[in-house]
């Protein structure tokens, strides 16, 4: 079974999530094998990005339900984060 979201095909759960919740998962959850000066400018853009969506969500439950995801990938649980998207 094919997924298809906004014309794209999601072929992954990283996919899902970012076509259909516009959530950049790489950014929150990291990538192997990135240096620790790429993972200190990309904790660095997530966790304003986080910030953003917390106060996003204050008023809409969706932006709040991606903001607990973004978290959740932020702390380290992408696998529990994975089988939520999946």
């Amino acid at each position: 079974m094919k997924a298809f979201v906004a014309g794209h095909e999601a072929v992954t759960a990283h996919d899902f999530a970012e076509l259909s919740l516009g959530l950049d998962v790489e950014l929150f959850a990291g990538s192997p094998g990135e240096s620790r000066r790429d993972r200190r400018v990309r904790l660095a853009v997530a966790r304003e990005a986080l910030a953003e969506l917390l106060e996003a969500g204050e008023s809409d439950e969706l932006v709040a339900g991606v903001a607990g995801l973004a978290r959740s990938l932020l702390r380290g649980r992408a696998a529990r984060c994975r089988k939520a998207v999946a």
